[in-house]
């Protein structure tokens, strides 16, 4: 199991990216409109972690992991079997792969496909 892209969403952009590179020696982007504006940094695994504000005046500050599959497709069809509501159905990224939004148990997860 690995993260392919860990999702945060927060009302202090700024602050948020100051202290994880502050803390993890990782340096951030600029705004990257196909992620939803977040700024990334790319971990030492290959992995990015992205940190956005909220894209609508309803989405809460939510941690969100996105698990890395290799079939989309296949990964929601196991998750709602397995009770989890599709709350993003998968939805490719040109360029940076496929996601889909899942919720369960009363968190939000993620699904990627490179």
């Amino acid at each position: 199991m690995k993260t392919q892209y860990l999702e945060i969403v927060t009302n202090d952009v700024e602050a948020v990216c100051t202290a994880y590179a502050a803390t993890h020696n990782v340096q951030f982007t600029e705004k990257d409109p196909m992620l939803g504006d977040a700024r990334t940094a790319t971990l030492a695994d290959g992995s990015l972690v992205g940190v956005r504000a909220p894209m609508r005046e309803t989405e809460a500050p939510v941690v969100r992991p996105y698990w890395l599959v290799n079939n989309i497709e296949e990964a929601v069809a196991a998750v709602e079997k397995s009770g989890g509501k599709i709350a993003m159905p998968p939805t490719e990224i040109p360029g940076k792969g496929t996601f889909a939004i899942y919720l369960q148990g009363g968190n939000d997860h993620g699904l990627w496909q490179l």
